[in-house]
């Protein structure tokens, strides 16, 4: 079997099988533990041993602790707060352009979500701290089993390195990354409880608006967007069909061998990989809250219409931040080259 059809079958299997684990056991917050359990899975290089999966919900609570700590200064100097976030997330971002480690996307939902989720509710703290200790740990089991269900061969000589950015690259791209989610952070303080999974998605696009140039950002944010809308629209009708938790399980799973397959390139196509993964990712943080919505009796097509306009917002938002700052550096850099600098 080739090494795309396997990868393949390890995103598609480990998502049936987180989505069974966290929905079957009623964690709290479902989807969030399936988005994480996503981001480990499709991680590339061996599967999270389970000490280091140890190692990262450790590091997971200390910035729970640092998020904790932010809450009253968010709530009492919200311009020193909102400063000192953008710090934090500048930082992150840049060690995330520097090591090229996909699990900084976890810290910066960590350190985003936690704040907000304290400035709501002192009480949803904890909810979302062990849920995010949950989803890193159920991440990493179902990461190992679905290596040892589609193992890779040995590999027959070490893997080359990735090219990295430079310092002032990495700076570049940091600072954009960190302009994409600081305003949408801002908005989510107002009314956490609405705008909660837009932060989350802000988070997702964040690493996508990273790594794109300005005449591809919007096919692969706006994009990505509204292909999830379609996933997510597919996956509820077929769960609308017999809903259970089964059904759920293997319609995520259909899903994920759909999109595996252009994300490991087993099927062809022209976007990259960053398109597909955030499709992915921003599908389950669609399709979870209207599970939500439903199991609790709510208006589910409102909520979702309400939910994909704000996400689509957010990445014409995203689109526009990404296109205005390579206008004006590409405008510094002629002006510098004019004056001989």
């Amino acid at each position: 079997m080739h090494p795309a059809d396997k990868s393949v079958l390890r995103l598609a299997f480990g998502l049936g099988l987180a989505a069974l684990i966290a929905y079957g056991m009623a964690l709290p917050i479902p989807y969030l533990v399936c988005l994480l359990s996503v981001l480990l899975l499709a991680k590339p290089g061996p599967p999270l041993p389970l000490g280091k999966g140890l190692a990262l919900a450790a590091l997971l609570g200390g910035m729970v602790a640092l998020g904790v700590l932010m809450v009253p200064l968010l709530e009492n100097y919200k311009v020193a707060g909102v400063i000192l976030t953008g710090a934090v997330l500048f930082a992150l971002f840049f060690t995330g352009q520097r090591t090229g480690n996909p699990l900084v996307t976890v810290l910066i939902i960590a350190f985003t979500v936690v704040p907000v989720a304290g400035v709501a509710d002192q009480a949803l703290v904890t909810v979302i701290a062990g849920t995010l200790a949950l989803g890193v740990a159920v991440g990493a089991l179902v990461g190992g089993v679905a290596h040892a269900f589609f193992p890779d061969a040995p590999a027959a000589g070490g893997r080359a390195p990735a090219v990295r950015p430079g310092r002032a690259a990495a700076a570049w791209i940091a600072a954009r990354g960190t302009l994409v989610v600081l305003p949408v952070f801002v908005l989510v303080l107002s009314d956490p409880s609405a705008f909660m999974p837009a932060l989350l998605n802000t988070a997702n696009l964040a690493q996508q608006a990273c790594g794109a140039s300005a005449r591809s950002a919007g096919r692969q944010l706006v994009g990505s967007t509204l292909l999830a809308a379609a996933l997510a629209a597919v996956v509820w009708c077929g769960l609308s069909l017999l809903p259970s938790l089964w059904m759920l399980a293997l319609w995520l799973m259909l899903a994920a061998v759909w999109v595996g397959a252009r994300l490991y390139r087993a099927a062809p196509t022209a976007l990259p990989a960053t398109f597909w993964s955030g499709a992915l990712t921003t599908m389950l943080i669609l399709l979870g809250p209207a599970i939500e919505d439903s199991a609790n009796g709510e208006g589910v097509l409102g909520a979702s219409v309400g939910r994909i306009a704000i996400f689509i917002g957010v990445a014409l938002y995203a689109w526009a931040t990404v296109w205005l700052s390579e206008r004006w550096r590409a405008g510094r850099d002629v002006a510098l080259a004019g004056n001989g600098v």
